[in-house]
């Protein structure tokens, strides 16, 4: 049973999409200097995280770069958040080192496939860096992997006006060929609740502490809803 890292929420415009989540009471962060981040995080104390992401400019023609950089199914992936309509894109599965090689190897040795472990460096707008490795399974519409941040980012105080708390589950619509991936990723869900579903994907968050479901005309086309008892 695995845990999830955070959930990718396409948007066309970072700094509009970030100004509507702010309206709606979520504290906000740019993953890097504002004026070139293409990322946005919604924190929480601890726990999973919402993440905005949008697409450089001509994203969509780089599928064959990407594949190169990351390995077979990973251009695929991105160039998939970069045409899609805005919404949930994607989502993490968190693992240490050991068991993120271990799960990479798992996918390859099922015939499923995995990219390459990637080592990453991200500068916050700070000046503090965070590294973090990841992996894309070659199933490009199920969750990917990595590791925890180091140092670690979650802030130790978070207080969003709406009242949210924690992100407490992530409804996954899971097709019947991406079930047996799905279960090397996750095992029995964790964070994740499966539902069956013509094509893999989030469907849904559930947010701790929230009171009432969110406009998504604001949340770019993402379901946010209040937690429900499990």
């Amino acid at each position: 049973m695995s845990r999830c890292s955070h959930v990718l929420i396409k948007v066309d415009d970072l700094r509009r999409a970030v100004a509507d989540y702010r309206a709606l009471g979520f504290e906000v962060h740019y993953a890097t200097a504002e004026d070139k981040a293409l990322h946005a995080h919604v924190w929480f104390r601890e726990g999973p995280v919402l993440e905005l992401l949008t697409a450089p400019k001509g994203a969509k023609f780089l599928r064959w770069p990407l594949e190169i950089a990351f390995g077979r199914g990973a251009g695929r992936r991105m160039v998939r958040w970069a045409v899609q309509p805005e919404g949930f894109c994607d989502a993490a599965v968190l693992l240490d080192d050991d068991r993120l090689t271990d799960t990479r190897n798992a996918l390859r040795a099922n015939g499923s496939g995995c990219g390459r472990v990637v080592n990453w460096t991200r500068t916050k707008p700070d000046g503090q860096q965070t590294r973090f490795r990841f992996a894309y399974p070659r199933a490009d519409r199920a969750p990917f992997l990595v590791t925890p941040y180091d140092p670690p980012q979650h802030p130790p105080s978070v207080s969003h006006p709406n009242g949210a708390t924690a992100l407490t589950k992530v409804v996954l619509g899971v097709s019947p060929a991406d079930l047996p991936v799905l279960r090397l990723l996750v095992g029995d869900g964790g964070d994740f609740e499966f539902r069956e579903a013509e094509q893999t994907g989030v469907l849904a968050v559930e947010l701790a502490g929230l009171t009432t479901e969110l406009d998504p005309a604001l949340t770019r086309g993402a379901l946010l809803r209040p937690a429900t008892t499990r």
